[in-house]
């Protein structure tokens, strides 16, 4: 546990000083981008420390996750489109959600636009969203258009948080670090369940 605790420690203050550094904002664009085709660890885990560290910059920080997620989005679109068979296949099946994919695609049909706002905004792993709407042929544009409400909508929300309550974050995230990455976890962890339940 000792050992578990100075890991995490030795991360969150790679992060907090990261965020003094320009090479920072590629490393969490990157993340973003992946997470939205592949990835499974969501920007969050560098978009709030480097927020707490420096809180003015938290909408920068937002919009770059934001522009980094849609682009990540598109490439999940596009693994579904043209790759579903493949590719796409193989990450559906790898993350448990093989068996409700059909049943995701004939939603779409009719309520599109806000599976796309809904799931944006949740736990639920986007990149679900991203490759099964390539599979299931949704508009592009809507989906983009969608996608930038979705995931602005949760980094900006995130970004007047820490902005405006940074401070205050950041002295009960450093109290007891090890619960909030626990809290997380749990998060990441209940999105994959509520992905495998409700769709």
């Amino acid at each position: 546990m000792v050992v578990h605790r100075a890991m995490l420690r030795r991360i969150y203050d790679w992060c907090i000083e990261a965020a003094h550094k320009p090479h920072a904002l590629w490393i969490m664009a990157s993340v973003a981008f992946a997470e939205s085709s592949f990835f499974p660890v969501p920007p969050d885990v560098m978009l709030i420390p480097m927020s707490l560290a420096r809180p003015q910059r938290a909408w920068l920080y937002a919009g770059i996750c934001t522009a980094a997620s849609v682009l990540g989005g598109l490439l999940g679109y596009a693994i579904g489109a043209l790759l579903y068979d493949s590719v796409g296949h193989w990450l559906i099946e790898f993350y448990g959600l093989g068996g409700k994919v059909e049943a995701f695609r004939a939603s779409y049909a009719e309520w599109g636009a806000v599976i796309i706002l809904l799931k944006g905004l949740t736990p639920i792993p986007y990149k679900l969203v991203t490759i099964t709407s390539g599979f299931a042929g949704y508009n592009l544009m809507l989906f983009v258009l969608c996608s930038i409400i979705a995931r602005g909508g949760r980094f900006f929300v995130a970004a007047i948080l820490l902005n405006r309550y940074g401070e205050w974050i950041r002295q009960r995230i450093e109290r007891n670090l090890t619960l909030w990455v626990v809290v997380l976890i749990a998060l990441l962890v209940a999105g994959f369940v509520i992905a495998l339940r409700m769709i």
